[in-house]
């Protein structure tokens, strides 16, 4: 199965061209490897991803057969290995203490 449609089946990327747009750039690394959308993964890969607000890195379980999933069950085809949200801060728009 290719990375990017993995990816949109299992949810943990909305559309398949965001998951495309993610693995152009760099975003996306299987194995420690950054990885073509077009790359077939296989059970025990490890799939890391770098999206703005959200670091993750998960181990595929299982492979998807069909091109949908019910979201009760997409747990049994990848375990999440780590999961960061990322906070953006942004100085400009803070008060300054100092004033």
């Amino acid at each position: 199965m290719r990375l990017d449609k993995y990816l949109q089946v299992t949810g943990l990327i909305k559309r398949r061209t965001l998951a495309n747009e993610a693995c152009k750039l760099g975003l996306v690394k299987v194995n420690g490897v950054a990885a073509k959308a077009t790359r077939e993964i296989a059970v025990n890969d490890v799939i890391d991803i770098s999206l703005a607000r959200r670091e993750m890195s998960i181990k595929i379980l299982q492979l998807v057969a069909g091109n949908s999933l019910k979201k009760a069950i997409r747990h049994e085809y990848f375990t999440i290995i780590k999961d960061i949200e990322k906070t953006v801060v942004d100085d400009f728009w803070q008060d300054n203490p100092d004033e």
